[in-house]
C-alpha cells in the first residue's frame, strides 16, 4: 500500500500545506452541507440543525445559567449533554460565534487538532505522516458529519505522545487531562506517557495541569454548583455504562460468539493485556516501542469502549495507521490496513451499499472486526519484540 501511494499520487498531494488545506475544506464545507440541511424533526420536537453542535453549545450557556449541564432541555436539544463541566466552559469562544460559524470553527477544531498532533509525531517520517493523515481522512469526515469531538480526541492524545517524546512535559500532561476531561477514555493516553523516563516531574505536571482545569468553571460558578455538577456528571456516566455495550469487543464477543461477558471484566482484561508490555524495562529506551503502544491506546480506548459508535472509529483508525506506517509493511499488515479502510472506513459511508450494512455490517459488528485484529496482532508484536535501541523515522 505504501509503495502503490508513493507511486500513484502526485506530488503536489504529498505537500503538507496542500493536505492542511484539504481538511480544511472538508471540515468547512461539512459543516456547512449539513447546516444547510436546515430543521429536523425529532420526537414530535422541531430542532436545528447539527445536533451534537447545538448540545456542546448549549452547554456554556447552561453552565453560565448554573443549570444541571446533565438534565434533559428537550426543548433546545434532542440529547444529553456527557461532557465535563470544563468542557462546557472551554466552549465559549466557539459558543460566542454566530450559529453557523461557530459550527464550521468547530470542525476546524477537530480537523486542525488532528492534523497537527500528526505532523507533530517525531517518530514517523515526513511521508508515514502524509501517509497517516491520507489514510484517516475519510473517517474523520465521518465523524465531522455528526459534530462529534473524536477528530479532537485522537489530536489531544497523539499529541499527548508527540510532546512527550520531544520533552515538553507539560504540554503532554496539558493534553492527556484535556483529553480526560472532554471524554474519560482520554486518559489513557497516561499509558504511552509513562513509558518514558522522567515520570515524576511529567505527573506533577499532570496533578497541577488536572487541578487547573477541573476548577476551571469557578469562573463562571460557585463551589458548590461545581461539586454537583461532577456528581451530576458521574451519575449519567455511571448509568450509560449499565446500558450499552456499543462497536466494541464486548458486542463483537456477543454478535459472533454470543459470548455476553460482563463488560467490566472484559474491559478488565483488555486492559491488563494493554499494559502488559510495559513490564518489559527495555520499552523506555526504544522509541518504536512506545509509537507502538500508542496506536495500541488509541485502539484500545475504541474497542473496549462500551459507548464507541461509528463516528468514534477515527480515533481507532488513527491507531492503526501510526501502527502500519511506522514500521516495514509485511503482506499480513498490508492485508490488515486494507480491511480496516474497506470495513471500518469505507463501510460505513454511503458508498457501501444501505442492504449491506443494515443486513451485514452492523449485525455482525464488522466495523469493529479488523481493529481487533490489528490491535490483537500490535499487542504481540510488543510482547514478542527484541531488545533494541531507539530507532530513528525512516
Amino acid at each position: 500500500m505504501r509503495q502503490v501511494f508513493s507511486r500513484k499520487v502526485p506530488a503536489w498531494l504529498q505537500d503538507p500545506r496542500i493536505l492542511l488545506g484539504i481538511y480544511v475544506l472538508a471540515a468547512s464545507v461539512v459543516a456547512l452541507h449539513k447546516m444547510a440541511q436546515g430543521l429536523f424533526q425529532s420526537g414530535g420536537m422541531t430542532y436545528p440543525p447539527y445536533q451534537n453542535y447545538v448540545i456542546f453549545r448549549n452547554a456554556f450557556f447552561h453552565l453560565l445559567a448554573r443549570q444541571d449541564l446533565y438534565a434533559a432541555y428537550p426543548l433546545e436539544q434532542a440529547d444529553l449533554f456527557k461532557y465535563s463541566p470544563t468542557f462546557a466552559l472551554l466552549m465559549a469562544p466557539i459558543a460566542a460565534l454566530p450559529y453557523t460559524l461557530g459550527a464550521v470553527v468547530w470542525n476546524l477544531v477537530n480537523a486542525v487538532a488532528l492534523f497537527g498532533a500528526v505532523m507533530w509525531v517525531p517518530t514517523l517520517s515526513a511521508r508515514a505522516r502524509i501517509w497517516t493523515l491520507w489514510f484517516v481522512l475519510l473517517s474523520l469526515i465521518s465523524s465531522m458529519q455528526t459534530a462529534q469531538s473524536n477528530g479532537l480526541m485522537a489530536g489531544l492524545m497523539l499529541a499527548a505522545f508527540a510532546a512527550r517524546e520531544r520533552n515538553h512535559n507539560a504540554l503532554s500532561a496539558l493534553s492527556v487531562v484535556a483529553a480526560a476531561l472532554v471524554k474519560p477514555f482520554g486518559g489513557i493516553a497516561l499509558v504511552t506517557c509513562l513509558a518514558r523516563p522522567g515520570r515524576g516531574r511529567f505527573l506533577a505536571w499532570m496533578a497541577g495541569c488536572g487541578i487547573v482545569l477541573c476548577l476551571a468553571p469557578l469562573v463562571v460558578v460557585p463551589a458548590g454548583h461545581l461539586a454537583f455538577l461532577y456528581r451530576s456528571w458521574f451519575d449519567l456516566l455511571r448509568n450509560d455504562h449499565a446500558t450499552k455495550a456499543g462497536l466494541s469487543v464486548m458486542a463483537w464477543l456477543e454478535a459472533w460468539f454470543g459470548l455476553a461477558w460482563p463488560k467490566d471484566v472484559v474491559i478488565a482484561a483488555g486492559g491488563l493485556l494493554l499494559v502488559l508490555p510495559m513490564a518489559r524495562r527495555s520499552l523506555v529506551g526504544d522509541s518504536g516501542a512506545r509509537t507502538l503502544l500508542t496506536a495500541s491506546v488509541l485502539i484500545w480506548v475504541v474497542i473496549f469502549n462500551h459507548m464507541a459508535e461509528s463516528p468514534t472509529y477515527v480515533i481507532a483508525v488513527v491507531g492503526v495507521a501510526l501502527w502500519y506506517f511506522s514500521q516495514p509493511p509485511t503482506p499480513l499488515n498490508t492485508s490488515l490496513v486494507a480491511a480496516t479502510f474497506l470495513l471500518t472506513c469505507l463501510a460505513a459511508t454511503d458508498l457501501c451499499p444501505r442492504d449491506v450494512r443494515t443486513r451485514l455490517i452492523a449485525p455482525y459488528v464488522l466495523k469493529a472486526v479488523p481493529c481487533i485484529l490489528v490491535w490483537l496482532k500490535l499487542q504481540h508484536e510488543l510482547l514478542a519484540r527484541p531488545r533494541a535501541a531507539s530507532r530513528a523515522p525512516r
